[in-house]
């Protein structure tokens, strides 16, 4: 077999996987059926395209599906049967499968690829970007404009579109890129046994590609092989298996043929099974190909990467304002062209005015200030170290209430530090450390983290073990069998009880204990035969410590006579099997993998800030629990993966949601705390994860989180990459998503509430009038420069107390605001409408241009100051002031609406001079207008608690 690293997914063609079993078999109904797929279609249909806008899929994030059930019960079957069963379920020998028969399963099979996934083509993509419900009106409107002659106003929005479509497509080709290297596809060579001859069978090991492996098929496997699919054992000799790939775990996993399994025992602790992904650490032996391609179980896993995620309310939000505009546009357009072509008689006149009160209704900017607000928002995290891939992540992490962190690197220092040397009864014992000491300081195979937390303690402490005085003979490496390590040193000169030569071995446990055959009793001072008391007492003492946290290592040594062992280096396997006996227990030494001393305090400052923090992680529960109680995250209700699977499905939502602490999780199990966090908590949920294992919680999470030094699978599905481990990073992030997410909600709703009462107000206008209270001319131009002026709003800065806590876009919030305040709006419109024609005469075909002239500057004063009501809950110019932009942005575009009247321009656009007596009913007027609207404010928020 070839080898590949453990984080090569695969690539997916489209097949049938089905396994050839007899028909009679009453296993059957278990079996794995290749899931449906379907093709990307593209909706040419007006029915499709509804179905697009309005509809979209939920996410379940509780049981297992249909197709995962299979899988689990097809594995579970074998594990359960004895090995000569297990060939009649898949229906193959001993000798393997003839060559004609592997080839017509492949052919029937298909190639050995476990990802069913078709990415959509690059205008797939672009045809998608164009379906954001106000990109159709503006496309809808510049087409018309153009229809008209209104060139210019149709350009406008062609440009605004094509900003807005083009970030889109980026943005979704990006992720689809991303989503292709899950399918990246490592040939690697398979060592296959297969039979051939006509008269007499012969067994012959050929090497096929892993592409063209089959169920049936008998693998031979050795350390560095990875599996080809999920895998029988038939037999094995010391094997040891990593699942890091599958559990995130970077223990080992001792497995073996020699056994038949139970259902108690959790999916990837079962000693008989090899999973697809996983590779040989060490040891070898041979297996039987039960599941390839899309029915092994990691493609239950990755089969899920690219499913659509749970609907975002901001886009919800989105949808029901543009459904509301479609509506008022039709009704209000309608009227308008009736009237207007009754009075004038002139239909491109009165087409092209309609287009301008609906190009008036529409909030145009709002994509261009959407993606100005996530942008400047993403130039901010770039400053704190973080790279920000999809825009929209800032406004999710602006709502996020969850974050759920794999413990491994974003808690913890990510290196292991000693914490004691302990002997049988837990009492610390300075000779223990000694020989750990000098075992790791001689040793020069190979250096492990754990060798340099030793040397570190014993130099930061201040112990002197004086290694000058020994001299190393030999060394017998470590290596994944024995799981230990031995060093045999030498003192000279008679001093104290350290003269002679010395076997030093440290190691895993229970590989020193079955080594061991005395022990070293510290309050007697002697040493005594090993007795089963004092084996029980070193376990439970070890799963003390176990629990606690701490990783434990064992310490043994034992005193050679000098012709025992000649001095080389070479040391052959009958030498260490020799002298790696009737060693004497020591004690043992203990490890912690210490959290960072960041990460508590930015917890700390992301609790302040309403987030709440969960650990999923494949660790131990009990090193977990202890991390979590040093970082200040509460253990009060903790779980682990095993006991996920027993839950019912309620119950399970109802642990999910009240558990800070989920251990042992396999990445399919994050996936569904993540998904029923979001459909049952109703949480914006966010995920830091760096290893293969998170990528299934990182593509489902509203808001994925990787580091710089992840995995390449990590990094791609991430939509937010730290340079830095510092969790002080995503605080800063929080901050960034809530101003991006505030200063966009400013605008949708100051835009649309404007817009609303302007052309109501325009359309009571135009009832009372005979001629239109403003020329589409005029109109248009109106709605340019207080456009132009919005923009500022993306460097505006927002109330403290809006920061401090998560906000989400409810569906009904953009409806019922608008519906508070935009009748504020029509109210001061209509109180100038009824101030110039009582005031002013204003309603005669005379004074036509001074009416317009009027309207104009009071239509563009108000919807720019708008902007300091709706801003903040406070009041306006009195207890919050706007960023110096904003103020900038307010002075220029009043500037330039009350100067253009008395410009030549405005002579061109049909503007007459106004008097000085009329600005002065505008200052009474908006003195009205913030206090009326500071009134409906305080009145909502009683309501709704909320403003923005």
């Amino acid at each position: 077999m070839g080898r590949t690293k453990v984080s090569t997914l695969f690539a997916n063609k489209h097949n049938n996987n089905n396994y050839m079993l007899p028909y009679s078999n009453t296993i059957r109904q278990t079996l794995v059926n290749r899931p449906n797929t379907h093709k990307d279609r593209f909706p040419f249909s007006l029915f499709e395209l509804l179905r697009r806008l309005i509809h979209s899929r939920k996410v379940d994030g509780d049981s297992k599906t249909e197709e995962e059930e299979k899988v689990y019960s097809w594995l579970y079957t074998l594990a359960q049967s004895d090995k000569n069963l297990v060939f009649e379920y898949v229906r193959s020998t001993e000798r393997g499968l003839s060559f004609t028969e592997a080839d017509r399963r492949l052919r029937e099979n298909g190639p050995n690829v476990p990802l069913e996934y078709s990415f959509p083509r690059w205008w797939h993509l672009l045809w998608n970007s164009l379906f954001h419900p106000f990109i159709i009106i503006l496309i809808v409107l510049s087409v018309l404009s153009f229809i008209t002659c209104d060139s210019p106003n149709g350009f406008i929005m062609l440009i605004l579109v094509f900003i807005s479509v083009t970030l889109r497509f980026y943005q979704e080709y990006s992720s689809s890129k991303a989503a292709m290297k899950l399918s990246e596809f490592v040939k690697c060579p398979i060592k296959v046994q297969r039979c051939a001859g006509r008269v007499v069978q012969k067994e012959l090991v050929v090497q096929v590609d892993q592409r063209d492996v089959v169920p049936g098929d008998i693998v031979i496997f050795e350390p560095g092989d990875l599996f080809p699919g999920d895998i029988r054992l038939l037999s094995s000799k010391q094997l040891v298996v990593s699942q890091a790939s599958l559990t995130g775990e970077s223990w080992t996993t001792d497995k073996t043929a020699e056994i038949r399994e139970d259902h108690s025992t959790p999916l990837l602790d079962l000693k008989n099974i090899c999973f697809m992904g996983t590779n040989v650490v060490s040891g070898t032996g041979t297996g039987l190909v039960i599941s390839t391609g899309s029915n092994t179980y990691m493609s239950t896993m990755f089969s899920k990467v690219g499913k659509k995620k749970p609907p975002d309310e901001f886009e919800k939000g989105l949808r029901r304002i543009f459904y509301l505009l479609i509506s008022v546009i039709l009704a209000v357009v309608t009227i308008m062209f009736v009237i207007n072509y009754t009075t004038s008689l002139n239909l491109s006149q009165s087409v092209l005015f309609a287009i301008s009160v609906a190009s008036a209704l529409n909030p145009q900017m709002l994509p261009l200030i959407i993606n100005t607000c996530l942008a400047k928002g993403a130039l901010a995290m770039a400053k704190d170290r973080c790279i920000v891939k999809s825009l929209t992540s800032i406004r999710h992490m602006g709502s996020m209430d969850i974050l759920c962190i794999d413990k491994t690197g974003s808690l913890t220092m990510n290196h292991a530090i000693m914490v004691n040397h302990l002997d049988c009864r837990g009492l610390p014992q300075e000779k223990i450390l000694r020989y750990a000491f000098l075992n790791s300081y001689f040793k020069s195979d190979q250096k492990y983290p754990l060798d340099d937390a030793i040397l570190a303690f014993v130099y930061s402490n201040g112990f002197r073990f004086q290694p000058s005085k020994w001299r190393k003979i030999d060394e017998i490496p470590f290596d994944f069998i024995r799981r230990r390590v031995s060093v045999i040193l030498e003192t000279e000169g008679g001093h104290s009880q350290f003269f002679g030569r010395f076997l030093l071995t440290k190691g895993a446990l229970l590989e020193v204990l079955r080594v061991c055959s005395f022990i070293e009793n510290f309050d007697k001072d002697e040493i005594s035969p090993f007795s089963s008391n004092d084996y029980q007492r070193i376990l439970n003492l070890s799963e003390d410590l176990s629990n606690e946290g701490l990783r434990v290592i064992a310490v043994a040594i034992r005193k050679l006579e000098m012709p025992q062992i000649c001095e080389t280096s070479n040391g052959s396997k009958r030498e260490e099997e020799d002298i790696e006996r009737d060693m004497v227990f020591i004690g043992l030494i203990t490890f912690f993998d210490p959290p960072k001393d960041s990460a508590k305090q930015a917890l700390w400052r992301l609790s302040e800030k309403g987030v709440k923090a969960k650990v999923l992680t494949g660790d131990s529960l009990s090193l977990t629990t202890r991390v979590c109680r040093e970082v200040g995250i509460s253990t009060t209700h903790v779980i682990t993966g095993p006991e996920l699977e027993q839950l019912d499905q309620n119950t399970f939502h109802e642990t999910v949601q009240r558990a800070t602490v989920l251990a042992r999780l396999t990445p399919i199990q994050k996936q569904r705390v993540v998904q029923s966090l979001q459909t049952i908590g109703n949480h914006v949920v966010g995920f830091l994860g760096d290893g293969v294992n998170d990528s299934l919680a990182l593509d489902a999470a509203n808001v994925s989180i990787s580091v710089d030094s992840g995995v390449a699978i990590a990094k791609d599905m991430a939509d937010i990459i730290l340079l830095e481990k510092d969790l002080n990073v995503l605080v800063a992030g929080v901050e960034h998503g809530r101003l991006s997410f505030g200063n966009t909600m400013k605008y949708l709703k100051m835009s649309v509430i404007a817009n609303l009462g302007s052309v109501i107000s325009l359309l009571i206008a135009t009832l009372l009038f005979k001629y239109e209270p403003l020329t589409s001319r005029q109109l248009l131009t109106q709605n340019f420069i207080y456009s132009v002026g919005q923009i500022a709003l993306a460097w505006d800065k927002m109330d403290e107390e809006y920061v401090k806590t998560p906000h989400k876009s409810s569906e009904r919030g953009l409806s019922m605001f608008m519906l508070w305040n935009a009748p504020v709006c029509t109210l001061c419109d209509v109180a100038t409408l009824l101030f110039l024609w009582f005031y002013y005469k204003a309603y005669t075909d005379v004074t036509q241009k001074f009416f317009h002239s009027a309207w104009f500057i009071e239509g563009l004063l108000l919807q720019t100051l708008i902007i300091h009501l709706i801003r903040t809950e406070k009041i306006p110019f009195i207890q919050d002031v706007a960023s110096w932009p904003v103020i900038f942005s307010t002075v220029v575009t009043s500037a330039i609406g009350i100067a253009l009247p008395f410009t030549p321009i405005g002579k061109v656009m049909g503007f007459s001079l106004i008097p000085l007596s009329y600005f002065g009913f505008l200052v009474l007027l908006f003195l009205g207008y913030f206090t009326v609207g500071q009134v409906v404010k305080r009145l909502y928020i009683l309501v709704y608690k909320k403003w923005l």
